[in-house]
């Protein structure tokens, strides 16, 4: 019965985390302009960034770290501004971004950049911890003794899957990556950059107006 409860609620984290990452937001944007720029490991490493601070979120909400929850909500006006602001960096740095030519090399980047730039972007929204609260009170009442231990195996589901819907778009992108050329690869840059500006900007607005 205990197993049975287990491997339900990996799978049913395992949804979450799949319909958590599945609609397209700015580092949705990020992940499809990084593997069409710099292939697919840049683009799924970029995926994993987000992964990992929706699981670090997970985590907190898990242990009961009311302490830590509580001052990460409290901040959220100047993570937000955090967010915002990389989230302007990176629209300007990729609308500015030329493509590789004949006579210049294709852009490159760090993985640890890739990842960190997409786990910061993600933690500046710490109301994913009230979410993780939400499910956990709805899961409290089934698991009994085992709380602990089945809000972890939630986390490590919904970890899964929202890495594995980063896989799935990175594979698929990457497959049109040698059909983009430079032309299509500036305006792709065009757009990517003004939708990501757009975000922090949207971002930045609902901060200061409210």
């Amino acid at each position: 019965m205990h197993l049975s409860f287990a491997v339900e609620t990996i799978l049913k984290g395992l949804m979450l985390g799949f319909s958590i990452a599945a609609p397209v937001g700015p580092i949705g944007v990020l992940c499809i302009r990084r593997t069409l720029a710099r292939g697919f490991k840049s683009g799924f490493v970029s995926g994993l960034g987000a992964a990992s601070a929706d699981a670090l979120y997970g985590i907190i909400a898990a242990a009961g770290l009311t302490l830590v929850a509580d001052f990460l909500v409290s901040q959220q006006l100047w993570l937000g501004l955090v967010g915002s602001g990389l989230l302007l960096y990176l629209g300007i740095k990729t609308l500015c971004s030329l493509p590789a030519t004949a006579g210049a090399p294709a852009e490159t980047n760090s993985a640890g950049g890739d990842y960190f730039s997409t786990l910061l972007l993600t933690i500046s929204n710490p109301m994913t911890i009230l979410m993780f609260a939400v499910v956990f009170g709805g899961m409290g009442t089934r698991s009994g003794g085992n709380f602990r231990l089945n809000a972890f195996l939630l986390v490590l589901g919904v970890f899964s899957g929202s890495a594995l819907w980063w896989l799935l778009l990175s594979a698929a992108v990457s497959l049109l990556r040698e059909k983009v050329d430079a032309r299509m690869m500036l305006w792709i840059n065009r757009i990517a950059g003004c939708v990501i500006f757009g975000f922090g900007l949207y971002l930045l607005l609902r901060l200061i107006t409210h």
